[in-house]
């Protein structure tokens, strides 16, 4: 009998008795599929707190903080708070820093907008586009690689951007709302 393996990050078992997202019952295999995405980019990724997808609207679509939920009280190797520890501050930063950064690039003629990295001295804020105006964003520690962050980040956009149709953005903000 072989022990299950161990994340380098976290230490937390990726074996059967690993903790796996909450999926909302009744969710389609597209939904369910890019939450697993999500929720493995945070849970592989050293130094990223919580990640979250927001639509062109501003609406919260996934969040890494709701899907996983709670931190298990005994043997957490880690706290990893978020924007004042809320999936909801998170999306509106995402939608304001990336709104903001869509009009600049109108102003100077820039095009579109492929990402966005706000370094600060406690951890940094990376916003990638993924489709029709739908937002990546991820709260990183300051200690953390950005490059493998944005890296994976990439990632997540190639896989995610031709299932995230109107239709699945529709029965991931419902959802959200039921979660919240």
């Amino acid at each position: 009998m072989t022990a299950p393996m161990r994340t380098p990050r976290t230490g937390r078992s990726s074996g059967p008795a690993a903790r796996e997202p909450r999926p909302e019952p009744g969710l389609s295999s597209e939904a369910r599929n890019l939450q697993w995405l999500l929720t493995n980019l945070v849970e592989e990724v050293p130094g990223l707190r919580s990640v979250a997808v927001v639509s062109s609207d501003g609406l919260l679509l996934l969040s890494s903080d709701l899907l996983l939920g709670e931190q298990p009280k005994t043997g957490a190797p880690e706290a990893r708070p978020g924007p004042k520890d809320s999936s909801g501050d998170l999306a509106t930063l995402v939608a304001g820093v990336g709104s903001l950064t869509i009009g600049a690039a109108r102003l100077m003629d820039g095009g579109g907008v492929k990402q966005t990295m706000v370094a600060m001295d406690e951890g940094s804020l990376f916003i990638m586009a993924i489709s029709d105006g739908s937002l990546l964003g991820a709260h990183a520690a300051p200690d953390c690689d950005m490059s493998v962050v944005a890296y994976h980040m990439a990632l997540f956009v190639g896989r995610a951007g031709h299932v995230l149709t109107p239709e699945l953005r529709s029965e991931l903000r419902q959802s959200m709302e039921h979660a919240q």
